[in-house]
């Protein structure tokens, strides 16, 4: 159902003064996408901008809105290293998640590059906070570029 699918890349850090704008940007599209018929939205799961968009997903989830939350992961103990509180959010966004997918089962060199192509090799559109070309979020838009998704920065 790759027409029915977004997916949503962006950068981990993100600057405070741009956060509000992007949240409110984001918000926007994933209606617009909705009412379009989009139903499915993959998050690759990492902290910053593909928690912040599960967690839009999740809530519009929780108040009726019938689409789906795809995890894809690119191992198993992507979070090892990150802090308690981190631990917990990303614990709820796989417990409400409709698909756990992991990629990759160990950390090697190139599974994050995996888990994105994964992402959107079944989308049809790209949600991106893109700030920097030269970044991972940067690859990304790339490879939906080159997979022909429509591609929607909401970052400017």
């Amino acid at each position: 159902m790759r027409e029915k699918t977004c997916c949503f890349t962006g950068h981990r850090k993100l600057p405070s003064k741009k956060i509000q704008n992007i949240m409110l940007n984001l918000n926007r599209e994933v209606d617009r996408l909705i009412e379009s018929g989009v139903t499915t939205f993959i998050s690759g799961g990492a902290l910053g901008f593909d928690q912040m968009a599960a967690c839009l997903i999740a809530s519009k989830k929780e108040t009726g809105f019938n689409i789906k939350l795809v995890m894809a992961l690119p191992c198993h103990g992507q979070e090892e290293f990150w802090n308690t509180k981190e631990k917990e959010m990303y614990k709820y966004l796989l417990e409400v998640a409709d698909v756990v997918e992991y990629v990759s089962e160990n950390y090697s060199n190139d599974c994050m590059e995996k888990r994105n192509q994964y992402m959107v090799s079944q989308s049809a559109f790209c949600v991106c906070a893109l700030l920097r070309d030269r970044s991972g979020t940067g690859q990304t838009v790339r490879m939906a570029r080159l997979e022909s998704c429509h591609v929607i920065n909401i970052a400017k």
